[in-house]
C-alpha cells in the first residue's frame, strides 16, 4: 500500500503536481485544478489537526471493518460527498495554483513530520485512525484527485 510516509511516494506526488496546469479540466466533478489542490491541502490540514472538521453521524463508516474496506480495498468513488469544511477555501477568494503547490509541499512535510506521533486526529467519517490509515488514505485521496485531472 502506498503511503504519504514513503519518500518515493512523496516525490512522485510532488512531481505529478508540478505537471498540473491552471487550465487543466477535470474528468469528473466541479473542481478547477487550483480548487482541487486547495481541497487536497485542506485535507492534509485536517490530518494534522490544523483544520477541525465536524464528525459525521454515519456509525457504519466508523466501524473498523468499514474503515479498512474503504481505505485499503475499495476504489475512491467519483464525486462523493465531502465535508463542507474541506470546501471553504474553494468557495472563497480566488486561489493561485503556484501558491497552492507551495502549500502542498509544506503540508506534506508537516504530515510526514508527525510520523511516530502517539495519536492522530479522528477522521470525521471514519473515526479514530492510525498513522498507517492516515498515510494510506492521504495517498489514495491525493491520487484520486490527481487522476481527476489526468496527472
Amino acid at each position: 500500500m502506498p503511503s504519504l510516509f514513503e519518500p518515493a511516494v512523496q516525490q512522485q506526488l510532488i512531481g505529478r503536481l508540478a505537471t498540473l496546469t491552471p487550465d487543466a479540466r477535470a474528468k469528473w466533478g466541479k473542481f478547477t485544478a487550483t480548487q482541487m489542490v486547495a481541497h487536497i491541502n485542506d485535507s492534509a490540514r485536517m490530518a494534522i489537526g490544523e483544520l477541525v472538521v465536524a464528525p459525521k453521524s454515519n456509525a457504519l463508516l466508523r466501524t473498523a471493518f468499514m474503515r479498512w474496506l474503504i481505505i485499503y480495498v475499495l476504489p475512491f468513488p467519483k464525486s462523493a460527498p465531502t465535508a463542507p469544511e474541506l470546501l471553504m477555501r474553494v468557495k472563497g477568494d480566488p486561489l493561485k495554483l503556484d501558491a497552492e503547490r507551495v502549500l502542498y509541499k509544506e503540508l506534506l512535510a508537516k504530515v510526514t513530520a508527525r510520523q511516530g506521533a502517539a495519536s492522530w486526529p479522528e477522521h470525521p467519517a471514519f473515526g479514530p485512525m492510525t498513522e498507517r490509515d492516515w498515510g494510506t488514505l492521504g495517498y489514495y485521496h491525493t491520487d484520486h484527485h490527481f487522476k481527476q485531472f489526468g496527472i
